[in-house]
């Protein structure tokens, strides 16, 4: 199958440090952030960002959380391990932002809390929101039809690219 990649592997790679760089100077004042990432390419995502962090800098400690909903009916929230919210500096990672509903629906958990404040990431940003949440870090924003559809590709914890169907 021909696929319509968008963001090859190299430069995906290269999104996520220049977003770990933003992430940094945009918290340089933070000692503890917790990444917060929707189960599946968005945990691939919070978990490369994390790597990166590490690698950068030693002065900001990270933590993962995986966050698990279903993106069609998102009832219900859980995370993957309990964690204090308050205080703390979140952010809030997918793979790709389309109407901004899975992003909402997300912040659910943290609503509980008293976090210092949430921040949202996505690899790729589409333009149809239809709820009221704009991603913060953006790797690659599209203008796309509402028909189109953008997939990132994983492979374990390697982030293969990302096309357009």
């Amino acid at each position: 199958m021909d696929r319509n990649y968008i963001l090859s592997e190299e430069v995906a790679q290269k999104k996520l440090l220049r977003i770990a760089y933003e992430i940094l100077e945009n918290n340089f004042e933070e000692t503890e952030i917790i990444l917060a990432g929707i189960r599946e390419s968005g945990s691939v995502i919070a978990r490369n960002i994390q790597r990166i962090l590490d690698s950068i800098q030693n002065h900001i400690k990270t933590d993962l959380v995986t966050i698990t909903l279903d993106k069609k009916m998102p009832k219900e929230v859980t995370l993957s391990k309990p964690v204090s919210f308050d205080g703390k500096t979140i952010i809030l990672i997918d793979d790709v932002s389309n109407t901004g509903k899975t992003l909402l629906y997300a912040l659910k958990p943290f609503l509980a809390a008293y976090p210092k404040k949430i921040q949202t990431l996505v690899l790729v940003e589409r333009t149809h929101k239809i709820f009221p949440v704009t991603p913060y870090y953006v790797g690659l924003s599209v203008a796309t039809t509402l028909l189109e559809h953008i997939y990132v590709e994983a492979d374990g914890d390697q982030v293969k690219g990302a096309w357009l169907e």
